[in-house]
């Protein structure tokens, strides 16, 4: 055993100690004083069913870093509060200085989970590593180097100059870690006791995080659908469960036991239309499809949200004024100009070929195969053949290029600013342009958008992209959502909020919830 591992192990046993002369004082109480025995104010266990879980645990890879943040495992730097302002975590400040460059001064009382203490050269190391490695990290300011200048100071300096450094480093590709010889370790309230990938990981509280005492013990169970996600809701095999699809819903109404949170999303759930296929390069076909989808329709079977206006939900003031058009008579004429007329079979035709697609979603986000019947049918009334099929591995399809219309969800400002949705999916060499749309006017707007200080002048240019995209079309913005979360007795006080991006958060399975 390591001197890290015994630490670890000795801090969990007193931790697992003191929790017990907690639970045995609440019970002995409770006996005493309550005329009918009332539970523990502090759970000794919580289990957590959700239909996504982080892929691995180093967060260099992929969108590792935002599952193991939204798990309550990883921190970054700075945070996005409940009112959505991006405020100090990690760190205590952030100074730009004359030459471009930003000092960050750390707290000086965080821990990794071993009890390391967080300091500037672990901190740069690692998010050197992550800059160098995650195309993610890159999006909004291009690469970020990080140096120490002594165990409490940070030195940035980004490959273009940004003026929103503090927004960037509470972006999901940041999270702080420390690199071991096995698995990274991290500073958020809980620690990995057992991770297997794609089933479930088991969570202990971290022992050096303030308050771990109160904490109970937490395991994420992965469950591949919403219904099943239901199901084991129902039958009591996990006490809160993450996106209930909304026909599941009536299941728990007159319960005593289990309650349902509904809660608005600052995501976007929206349709890629891969401008790389032969029917979709032509913009033509691409704005049809836009106009043809009534987006009343979807909030319809989804039962909740509202329709979208753009790339932001409607609340943050750099949304695109709405509503967005729904015109299929329009939608007709333009697939007539672009050479598809209909056929004897309610099929356009062009050239000898059909006018056939694939719809793609994933069983992740519920409502994205729910809308999946829905679009199939405004096409077809427009003359365009759909099949569908769905994904358990969305980032697989869509990085592949091998797709035509892709349903997709997304939480488009995770860190309170327009940037880093509009770069990472739509310039042209973005990592995940998963449209392959290109457009030079757009790719200048980003680059004012990138350098630009005055939030007003942020907010126009956040505004002029998304008239571009729609212009362009490589994207139709469908929905804001709603979400319903299930809740036992055991996390009764639990509060939603950040959509999923703190699920699990320090107030977790505690008296302290709100």
């Amino acid at each position: 055993m390591t001197s890290s591992d015994s630490v670890r192990s000795t801090a969990h046993g007193i931790r697992r100690h003191l929790r017990q002369v907690l639970l045995s004082s609440a019970l002995v109480a409770a006996a005493l004083f309550s005329p009918v025995a009332a539970s523990p104010a502090i759970a000794d266990s919580v289990t957590v069913g959700q239909t996504f879980l982080a892929s691995g645990l180093d967060p260099a890879e992929g969108s590792t870093g935002w599952a193991l943040v939204t798990h309550g495992i990883a921190e970054q730097l700075f945070r996005v509060s409940r009112d959505g302002e991006v405020v100090p975590n990690l760190a205590v400040s952030a100074e730009e200085q004359e030459d471009g460059s930003w000092l960050v001064e750390l707290a000086s009382d965080r821990f990794f989970s071993d009890g390391t203490l967080v300091t500037a050269p672990l901190v740069a190391d690692a998010l050197n590593r992550t800059s160098d490695a995650n195309a993610s990290a890159r999006a909004t300011a291009g690469r970020l180097t990080f140096a120490a200048l002594d165990d409490a100071t940070l030195r940035v300096t980004s490959e273009k100059p940004t003026p929103i450094l503090p927004s960037i480093l509470a972006e999901w590709a940041f999270p702080v870690y420390l690199k071991t010889n096995g698995a990274p370790l991290f500073t958020g309230p809980f620690a990995v006791e057992t991770f297997e990938a794609g089933t479930a990981i088991e969570m202990v509280p971290n022992a050096f995080y303030e308050g771990a005492d109160e904490r109970p013990d937490v395991t994420i169970r992965r469950i591949a659908d919403g219904q099943s996600l239901a199901l084991a809701f129902a039958s009591g095999e996990i006490d809160m469960a993450f996106n209930l699809p909304v026909e599941t819903l009536s299941m728990f109404e007159g319960r005593d036991d289990q309650t349902v949170m509904s809660f608005p999303v600052a995501y976007q759930y929206m349709m890629w239309m891969n401008t790389r296929a032969p029917a979709l390069s032509d913009v033509r076909v691409r704005r049809a499809i836009d106009l043809a989808i009534n987006r009343d329709d979807l909030v319809a079977a989804a039962r909740a949200g509202q329709p979208a206006t753009g790339a932001f939900a409607a609340a943050y003031p750099f949304a695109a004024d709405g509503p967005l058009p729904y015109d299929p008579t329009a939608a007709a004429r333009l697939l007539d100009q672009a050479g598809w007329t209909m056929g004897d079979r309610g099929v356009r035709e062009k050239d000898g070929e059909t006018l056939e697609l694939v719809l793609w979603a994933y069983p992740q986000r519920p409502d994205l195969v729910t809308f999946q019947p829905v679009v199939r049918a405004a096409l077809a009334d427009l003359g365009i053949a759909v099949t569908t099929q769905v994904t358990e591995s969305p980032s697989e399809v869509a990085g592949s290029g091998d797709f035509d219309l892709f349903l997709w969800a997304k939480h488009t400002a995770p860190a309170g600013d327009p940037g880093f949705f509009l770069s990472l999916f739509f310039e042209t060499d973005a990592a995940r342009n998963y449209s392959g749309w290109s457009d030079p006017s757009y790719d200048a707007t980003i680059a004012e958008l990138r350098t630009a200080a005055d939030p007003e002048t942020r907010r126009a240019l956040a505004r002029r992209a998304q008239e571009l995209i729609a212009e362009g079309a490589p994207v139709s913005f469908l929905v804001t959502p709603k979400w319903h979360v299930g809740l036992s007795e055991r996390v009764a006080g639990y509060e939603p909020w950040g959509s999923d991006y703190y699920v699990i958060r320090p107030d977790f399975g505690t008296s302290q919830q709100p």
